[in-house]
């Protein structure tokens, strides 16, 4: 396997330019289940998660076709029939979104036999809303051997449901099965991510009919047949996010662009309150520190608008050489300390007690090897390599590849001191 090496040392100075939203990408090409003609996007990531997603959707009947556009990077999707209505364990359990195919086969062919993800090295994260959500819309769900059965002869039908609590995952399915639905859907206590909203924005470009996208109450208004379509992919948040607090745990200054800073102004305004220096702009935002030493600050992370979970390990490794100490407590998944201790590994002091962590800024980090344990805390720990002295190599980087494209070179532009070290080129399970 793959591992990433960094020498620590350099201040960052240029310009990142950030990709489509992996966590976008994965949903709108999922959508293309739902109609026989093409769907084109555009500002697409090219990653591991797409890329075994798109696996997934040949099998279906899915005809993906990547290339290079005017404008970027781009895929068209098009599925004239749907061939199979079986995705089995050994692609479902590559990456928990592939999950969300269940409610298109349904909608789209009145069956599918779908694996259960599996679990997650960062939280259980349980697929129990995504079925009742289905249920509520007329399909009958059964569970055998680690497969969800589902049937909809007559097909789906508009219901109110109410999520008990947040769900992203099951909000973007919900959305994705009620619009071949009849009649109208209403979904309460709905995700209000940017990716909701970007769904919504591509699912009525191809004749959906969806309210309220962006806010707690959703209306979906069924429709018979949807149409292809061209969509750019919401660019993505939690890369911003990552290189904003790339560029203030190493100083000097740094542009990213192709972006809205509005995205990640919770994360924005702790970087401020952390002594570091923020502008945003049109197509962006600038992050600034001329090596004063960062301030420590409180963080709890929690759904849209709030501080987003995404990027607690990144700002966890910014606040290892803070002043003073900082308590981070995480609300969303129950497990997602774990690059605590791999933090430690470089000589950060942090204490973890459930769902809280305290991290007391040191003087300084040194090199050491580290391990990945899921996608957010491989790339936590390159920001923590990007200061501390001496070599940083982090392991099972197959995490990191699947939600930051091109990561080496886009540091790389800036002046950091990082490189790829091959390894096996087997494709390992995924976790996460």
């Amino acid at each position: 396997m793959d591992r990433i090496a960094i020498v620590g040392g350099a201040r960052l100075n240029g310009e990142i330019q950030i990709s489509g939203a992996k966590n976008s990408a994965i949903k709108l090409m999922v959508a293309s289940l739902l109609t026989d003609e093409p769907l084109r996007l555009t500002n697409m990531p090219r990653l591991a998660d797409t890329r075994f997603l798109g696996h997934l959707l040949t099998r279906l009947g899915t005809l993906v076709d990547e290339r290079q556009g005017e404008t970027g990077s781009e895929t068209v999707l098009h599925t004239p029939e749907i061939v199979s209505s079986f995705a089995p364990y050994d692609l479902v359990r590559q990456m928990r979104a592939s999950f969300n195919v269940l409610g298109p086969l349904i909608a789209r062919t009145g069956h599918a036999k779908v694996s259960l993800p599996g679990g997650c090295a960062i939280g259980g994260r349980p697929v129990d809303l995504h079925l009742q959500a289905l249920e509520a819309l007329g399909a009958k769900i059964e569970l055998h051997e680690g497969y969800v059965y589902a049937t909809a002869p007559g097909g789906l039908k508009g219901a109110e449901i109410e999520f008990p609590f947040v769900s992203v995952g099951a909000t973007e399915h919900a959305m994705l099965a009620a619009v071949l639905a009849k009649g109208v859907t209403v979904l309460k206590t709905a995700a209000c991510e940017p990716e909701i909203v970007d769904l919504a924005e591509c699912l009525n470009k191809m004749g959906a009919k969806v309210e309220g996208a962006g806010t707690p109450t959703i209306t979906i208004t069924g429709v018979d047949k949807l149409h292809g379509t061209t969509h750019a992919v919401i660019t993505d948040r939690i890369e911003a996010g990552t290189y904003a607090v790339a560029a203030a745990m190493a100083g000097g200054e740094v542009r990213l662009t192709n972006t809205r800073a509005d995205l990640i102004e919770a994360l924005l305004q702790k970087i401020e309150e952390a002594g570091a220096g923020v502008e945003r702009t049109n197509d962006g935002v600038i992050i600034r520190r001329n090596g004063a030493r960062l301030k420590a600050v409180d963080v709890e992370t929690g759904v849209y608008p709030g501080f987003p979970t995404d990027l607690q390990a990144q700002f966890m490794a910014l606040m290892t050489l803070a002043d003073g100490e900082s308590v981070i407590r995480e609300t969303i998944f129950e497990n997602r300390f774990m690059h605590a201790p791999e933090l430690a590994r470089l000589g950060a002091d942090i204490t973890v007690s459930g769902t809280e962590a305290r991290v007391r800024g040191v003087e300084k980090l040194e090199g050491a090897q580290v391990m990945a344990t899921d996608l957010r805390a491989s790339v936590g720990l390159v920001i923590a390599g990007l200061v501390a002295s001496g070599e940083t190599v982090v392991g099972r980087v197959y995490h990191l590849d699947r939600g930051f494209e091109r990561l080496e070179e886009k540091l790389g532009a800036c002046g950091a001191d990082v490189r790829r070290i091959k390894g096996d080129a087997s494709i390992p399970e995924m976790d996460g």
